[in-house]
């Protein structure tokens, strides 16, 4: 489908207007508030709860703890990734309140529910846990280290897995034939994951069904039928009896996917008390309830000969869990990485040796990219060091060792098959202006600051979990409805499914809506994640189209008396070679019809699409403070067709502002001996203000997809993918003259003055 004209999304008058309903604005008569009662350790066993004064309090409905969830037999909250560990990844029992012992400042340990949220806040300080403190680890060398606080006692050691993949003794030879090898030791930092809506769901007592036969979650989530048959599992209940829906979701960024600890409690509440059972999460409490992202310690080696060409990638990589194993977490540092090792690089031979560690920290999940932008941030960084180290430009060097030649099969077994990452790099080389860098660096100079320009490819391996279904269903007032697995947390779905069918039925698209995020409304789907959605859904309802326009032909046929094949489908109408025409809904409506036009098709798919780009940066330093500033920024991306410029460069954007952030300002900070989370709010941690931000300038290519028929590639993270290593090369370009040749992320004021003043051993 060719790209259309830029339009506006359909979603935004009502976002932008207040009309939009979040989980907080939903209004339930009757609804009881829940405030949780929170661990201040960071690792402690748990002697005794006294409730007795919170139960008496005035409102409260009922304060509850692990034993009284405990009592309806409740299972554990499950981890869904599956890898292919050396041993059997180790996942211990994680109840939704802990009975025994709490493993990270922030798990909970009983709540409160009562008639208004100011009871619930009341009644929750009345509540007395005694703690007897352990030892607690948050550094992941030292938990891996002898003698360390064991967090769980299924995981002796504190290591849940580990995973190797790749030709080792091939690495060995590449390095043993190297004229250059270079090697980094790199720490790509905890982020805190801050969509603008915090996590938040209620509970419900599913009206008509005798009590405990049913339960209904209303949650801001993006992979509701993920949450379904997890919360099914825990609950000992069919899939079918368990309903989760999603009103509008303030952003998502893969810490919304899974099921948590809260909306256990909240169902059993609310089919304990047969009311409705509400909870939104503060700020404060997000930072120390929600899943956190990326924590990778990673030394990593690259070979190369002496023309520059690429030999060998060897990566070794601690990648912490936090105090559970949790949804996707194991796969952060295994099966995402690997799919996107080594980037759009041609390198023969790779491996890669990571181990899975416990910490009494928040646990880790999926965010942006989920282990892919950590993979392409090590290659990145390493060719940066060999193109110093051996003299050669960063542009031509990078040129060299591109893929050219397609299909390739990578080192690692994924197998690219599209892509002209040799354009990408050019059309950056060429808006990089180099020829008048040198001016720019003396005009830095003479104003005390240091300039520094940085550049960096990217590959994105976009997919999500395979498998992907869509409907077309036909009201009764003629609107076809769109009924989506895939789940929109802002990235302008509504618009893009609607254009979609529209452009392919030849309907207006004021005939159609758009339905997602509901297990009662939508039979399957795997919901939002690995930018998947057009790859995924966009091919299914592609099918269902086809499907639908199939199974009309017949029934066009038999009210025009004419033959089915001769007939052409044309505007949204069937047309006979005469002339007479007969419309979809016209056809629709049609009492003596032989079934419905309903349709349902399923898109079976486990081919990725290979996204790509090239950006390059620029940045000062103002050399007696060591603050950096974004002087600008050029991305150059493919992603296949596009259906709509204008939403895909605004994914970009959004993930470069994340990316950037990353680079200069996010860091998770917890004390090294309490386990207390230092950055625990706004005030401490520093997100991206669109003040910081120069103009994100974005360039879109299209080389289309051979892996699904809209010829279509996933363009929800790239900016995260590539931002963080774009902006450090800038900053180190910058640096060099000074002799800073390393430098961790992110680069703060701090840690760029330690660095330029010789402290870099104390810099954060």
């Amino acid at each position: 489908m060719p790209p259309g004209p830029p339009f506006h999304r359909r979603e935004d008058a009502r976002l932008l207007t207040g009309a939009a309903r979040y989980v907080d604005d939903l209004i339930i008569p009757g609804v009881l508030h829940a405030v949780f009662v929170r661990s201040p350790h960071a690792h402690a066993a748990i002697r005794a709860i006294d409730a007795a004064a919170a139960r008496a309090a005035p409102g409260v409905a009922g304060v509850f703890a692990a034993a009284d969830l405990a009592a309806d037999g409740l299972g554990p909250l499950p981890c869904t990734a599956q890898i292919a560990s050396l041993a059997p990844l180790i996942v211990p029992p994680r109840p939704a309140l802990p009975a025994a012992r709490v493993r990270h400042v922030g798990e909970a340990v009983a709540f409160v529910v009562a008639a208004s949220l100011s009871a619930a806040r009341d009644a929750a300080e009345l509540v007395r846990v005694a703690y007897e403190p352990l030892s607690a680890v948050v550094d992941p060398r030292a938990a891996l280290a002898p003698g360390a606080p064991v967090l769980h006692d299924e995981a002796p050691g504190n290591l849940a897995y580990r995973f190797q993949r790749g030709d080792a003794a091939a690495v060995a030879r590449g390095f043993a034939a190297a004229a250059l090898t270079v090697s980094l030791d790199l720490v790509n930092p905890r982020l805190i994951v801050a969509p603008i809506e915090p996590r938040g769901a209620i509970g419900l007592p599913v009206g008509g069904l005798p009590a405990g036969d049913g339960l209904e979650l209303i949650v801001s989530g993006a992979s509701v039928h993920g949450i379904r048959d997890a919360l099914a599992g825990i609950f000992h209940l069919p899939p079918e009896r368990v309903r989760v829906r999603a009103p509008e979701v303030g952003g998502g960024f893969g810490v919304k996917n899974a099921a948590y600890p809260e909306y256990v409690a909240l169902l059993w509440a609310a089919r304990r008390l047969d009311r409705a059972v509400k909870w939104i999460a503060d700020r404060g409490e997000d930072f120390v309830s929600t899943a956190q992202g990326r924590d990778n310690l990673t030394h990593a080696r690259l070979a190369l000969d002496a023309d520059g060409r690429f030999l060998a990638l060897e990566v070794e990589t601690i990648a912490p869990l936090g105090a559970h194993v949790a949804g996707f977490g194991p796969g952060t540092g295994t099966n995402a990485p690997a799919t996107a090792m080594g980037g759009p690089y041609a390198i023969p031979a790779a491996f890669m040796d990571v181990r899975g560690v416990l910490t009494n920290t928040v646990p880790i999940d999926a965010y942006r990219g989920a282990g892919k932008p950590e993979a392409n941030y090590l290659t990145e960084r390493l060719i940066e060091a060999a193109a110093r180290a051996g003299g050669w430009d960063p542009f031509a060097l990078r040129r060299a060792n591109l893929i050219a030649s397609f299909p390739y099969r990578n080192a690692l077994g994924t197998e690219i098959d599209s892509g002209d990452f040799v354009a990408l790099l050019d059309a950056a080389e060429r808006a990089a202006d180099r020829a008048g860098l040198v001016a720019r660096k003396a005009e830095a100079a003479s104003r005390g600051r240091l300039r520094g320009q940085g550049v960096a490819c990217y590959l994105e391996t976009s997919r999500g979990q395979p498998n992907e279904a869509a409907e077309l269903r036909f009201d009764a007032d003629g609107t076809i409805a769109l009924v989506v697995g895939t789940q929109s947390t802002g990235m302008g779905h509504e618009t893009a499914y609607v254009r979609l069918a529209a452009t392919r039925l030849g309907l207006p698209e004021s005939g159609f809506r758009y339905v997602q995020g509901d297990t009662a409304l939508v039979a399957t789907g795997g919901g939002h994640g690995g930018a998947r959605s057009m790859h995924m859904g966009g091919t299914a309802m592609l099918r269902a189209i086809e499907a639908l326009l199939a199974k009309a032909r017949p029934m066009a046929a038999r009210l025009l008396q004419a033959r089915a094949d001769a007939l052409s489908y044309v505007d949204g109408a069937f047309r006979a070679p005469d002339g007479r025409a007969v419309t979809l809904a016209t056809i629709a409506a049609d009492p003596d019809r032989s079934g419905s036009l309903d349709t349902r098709a399923e898109n079976i798919c486990d081919r990725f699409s290979f996204p790509a780009g090239c950006h390059v940066a620029e940045v000062e330093i103002d050399s007696e403070t060591g603050a950096v500033s974004l002087e600008r920024y050029r991305a150059f991306d493919d992603f296949g067709t596009l259906l709509d410029p204008t939403i895909t460069a605004g994914q970009v954007q959004g993930g470069l502002a994340q990316g950037i952030g990353q680079a200069l300002w996010e860091r998770t900070v917890y004390d090294p001996e309490s386990g207390q989370l230092l950055s625990g709010s706004l005030m401490d941690y520093a997100l991206a203000r669109a003040s910081d931000l120069p103009d994100l300038m974005v360039t879109l290519r299209q080389t289309p997809s051979t892996a699904n028929p809209l010829g279509v590639k996933g363009s929800g993270q790239a900016g995260a993918m590539i931002g963080p290593q774009t902006v450090m090369h800038a900053v180190l370009d910058a640096l060099a003259p000074r002799g800073v040749m390393a430098l961790d992320m992110p680069a703060t004021a701090e840690a760029v003055w330690q660095a330029l003043n010789g402290r870099q051993d104390s810099a954060p």
